[in-house]
């Protein structure tokens, strides 16, 4: 607890740095305004396509256009080799907003070295302080830098941004799904780590059938509510296959079939004829008192 509280502190202040290296650009370069056009999103860019258009994000984009432009700036970096483009370090939804809208985005510009590991720290902690990323969204973020070697390891990046690392392996085990498993969901940021933790548990047990069920209901083109997903992908919502039919002899002659279906019910059918309707009555008190012995 001790370590990881010394890590916090630690990332804090990278990150308390530089916002102090942003705020001198507030005093120097009171912030200017840039086409969108000529802002690209980070490699590290975390929000899904869902996320630009969600009710909180037209809410944004409202508020931004009744004031006419973004009042908090966005931070960028340039991009080199690139004269007068530049890259997000964070603000990808007012950078969006104020792209829809034609209007320019206030930027401050960092111009002083601004490594990838800073970039990306920046940009996680600005997200979960202002508005929370999806656990799709994030484990996505924080996959992408593992894959492509910004950090070596779930716990090294863990300690890197001051969270803990059963929050890296939850919001992972969102991201890692399938995308077949993703696609019968109506957003991927609706997923939670208690929906993947079920749907990794099933398919320990019988990945094939977690993936036959994922693609019945694709195909079935219904959009149901997250927990309804899931048990239709784990399986909860069926009820095993009925046996086939057997046969009921009786000296020897066919009379009739029997079966037991997935829910262990028994179904008993005779063919025409074989009980008179005087026997009917004798032939379910037969019946009665097997059950009872």
């Amino acid at each position: 607890m001790l370590q990881f509280r010394g890590q916090m502190l630690a990332v804090e202040g990278e990150l308390g740095k530089l916002r102090e290296r942003l705020k001198e650009h507030e005093g120097s370069v009171p912030t200017r305004k840039l086409d969108p056009a000529c802002i690209v999103p980070s490699r590290w860019a975390n929000r899904h396509a869902d996320s630009f258009g969600n009710a909180d994000f037209l809410r944004l984009k409202q508020d931004i256009e009744v004031a006419g432009g973004n009042v908090q700036p966005i931070a960028v970096r340039p991009l080199p080799e690139q004269a007068g483009r530049y890259e997000i370090v964070f603000g990808h939804r007012r950078h969006r907003a104020c792209s829809e809208l034609g209007l320019p985005v206030l930027a401050m510009v960092e111009t002083a070295p601004f490594t990838d590991h800073e970039l990306f720290s920046a940009m996680d902690r600005e997200n979960r302080e202002r508005a929370d990323l999806s656990p799709f969204e994030q484990g996505t973020m924080y996959r992408r830098a593992l894959d492509a070697g910004l950090y070596p390891s779930n716990r090294r990046l863990a300690e890197a941004l001051g969270v803990s690392h059963t929050w890296v392996a939850n919001v992972l085990l969102v991201a890692d799904l399938p995308p077949p498993v993703i696609e019968c969901f109506r957003t991927p940021i609706e997923i939670q780590h208690r929906h993947a933790k079920l749907i990794a548990s099933a398919f320990e047990v019988d990945r094939k059938g977690v993936l036959r069920r994922a693609e019945k209901l694709r195909l079935q083109g219904k959009r149901l509510a997250p927990a309804a997903v899931v048990e239709a992908l784990i399986g909860r919502t069926e009820e095993p296959a009925a046996a086939k039919p057997t046969t009921l002899k009786v000296g020897g002659k066919s009379v009739g079939s029997w079966r037991r279906d997935g829910a262990g019910r028994v179904t008993v059918e005779l063919a025409p004829g074989v009980v008179p309707e005087e026997k009917l009555e004798k032939l379910l008190e037969a019946i009665a008192r097997s059950i009872e012995e």
